[in-house]
């Protein structure tokens, strides 16, 4: 069984011994051709009566020959062989079929090069050879011998050229195939690559927000811990309310890398503007005087562009109570503007003091709110104000627009 597959991987190999065996074959069968003659009364061509002459064979020998290179200069081996064919109806009484050197180096040509070349090229051998055999053989001009040489030329070069047409719709088969595989490979990769940035973002918002209400919670208890014992309470009891809420956003983010059939998955919905009294309440307990004006009341926001909103609100914030200084206060507004809305956070701290992004070494705030809005299909903007404090601007759409991300 495994015989065959050998033979045709070695005869589609180029090296020499290949086109070496095939001129032998060729040689082979021009001889044994060349002592049948066509013309026998019996049933079938009498084999025998007839006999090349020494220029025949050297003929038969120097068309079997040019045919070893015909895979790196086929043009070159066609007009040889069809120079030697020509010679050989030239020579008044043909005894050889050399013409079959001429038809197997027609087809290396259909098979090796384009369709426009192999109809110039076929043609033109067909042409010649043909006109050759009508004009020079000792038969008829109208015999079945020289119609026989046009119509073998004429299969060589269709039998070739279906041969390149079925290489090429392989090769573009497997093209396809090989690129639709790096496709899927890189579409992978790059959802991969997104899942985990939008996860790094989410534990980013959640325990910076909360650990810095912690941080200042703990720092007020710890103040007022033996003059003020009641308001010390009050402090630690705002600790252990933010800490539980860090747990409980931790354990819903962690949540979703489980697999979807976990019956232990969340399926509390994310946080949304609609919290966000609740989130400036945890601001205002933790010493940050924070307003809020608001006009998007109805408007109709999609989940992804509302969990956004929430956590540019939450961070920015954060970094108001963390670097804009004690005495700082906060504004947030939240507007429709036509198909868009518009998050603002103005702080009233100083401006050198209200520059977290470059200022804390490693924070990934300013980056992180940037990436959201982006990927998203929107715009953040960021920097101090004039006279002090600073600004964060986000202006998303209201719905989401897919196949539009950013580098999220």
């Amino acid at each position: 069984m495994r015989f065959p597959v050998r033979a045709r991987a070695w005869l589609r190999a180029p090296p020499l011994a290949a086109a070496g065996a095939l001129a032998v074959a060729v040689l082979l069968a021009m001889v044994l051709g060349s002592f049948a003659d066509p013309h026998g009364s019996r049933p079938g061509p009498p084999f025998g009566t007839r006999a090349p002459g020494p220029g025949s064979v050297a003929l038969m020998v120097l068309g079997a020959a040019a045919l070893v290179p015909r895979r790196r200069a086929p043009l070159l081996v066609l007009a040889v062989t069809s120079a030697v064919t020509v010679a050989e109806f030239a020579s008044g009484d043909p005894a050889a079929p050399v013409a079959m050197s001429a038809v197997v180096a027609l087809y290396t040509v259909a098979s090796r090069t384009d369709r426009p070349t192999t109809w110039r090229v076929g043609l033109a051998t067909m042409t010649v050879l043909t006109g050759a055999a009508m004009c020079c053989g000792s038969a008829p001009w109208y015999s079945q011998q020289n119609l026989g040489v046009f119509a073998w030329t004429g299969m060589a070069a269709a039998a070739g050229d279906a041969v390149r047409s079925r290489r090429a719709f392989v090769d573009a088969i497997r093209e396809r195939a090989e690129r639709a595989e790096r496709t899927r490979e890189e579409e992978a990769r790059r959802r991969v690559a997104e899942e985990r940035l939008r996860i790094a973002r989410d534990l980013h918002d959640v325990v910076a927000h909360h650990i810095a209400l912690v941080n200042v919670q703990a720092g007020v208890a710890a103040h007022v811990m033996d003059k003020r014992p009641d308001q010390a309470k009050e402090a630690l009891a705002h600790v252990r309310e933010a800490s539980r809420s860090a747990l409980d956003e931790l354990r819903a983010t962690v949540g979703l890398l489980r697999q979807s059939g976990d019956p232990e998955a969340p399926t509390e919905p994310a946080p949304g503007l609609a919290r966000l009294d609740d989130l400036l309440d945890s601001f205002r307990r933790a010493g940050l005087p924070v307003t809020v004006a608001r006009t998007d009341q109805g408007a109709q926001l999609s989940a992804a562009v509302d969990l956004a909103a929430y956590r540019i609100i939450q961070e920015s914030l954060t970094n108001v109570r963390k670097h804009a200084g004690p005495d700082a206060t906060a504004e947030v507004s939240v507007v429709r503007v036509g198909r868009t809305i518009e998050v603002t956070v103005l702080d009233s701290g100083s401006s050198a003091a209200a520059a977290p992004g470059p200022a804390a070494p490693g924070g990934h705030g300013l980056l992180g709110m940037r990436e959201r809005a982006t990927a998203l299909g929107g715009a953040l903007t960021t920097g101090p104000r004039f006279g002090g404090g600073f600004r964060v601007q986000a202006i998303l759409p209201l719905t989401a627009r897919t196949g539009e991300d950013g580098p999220a």
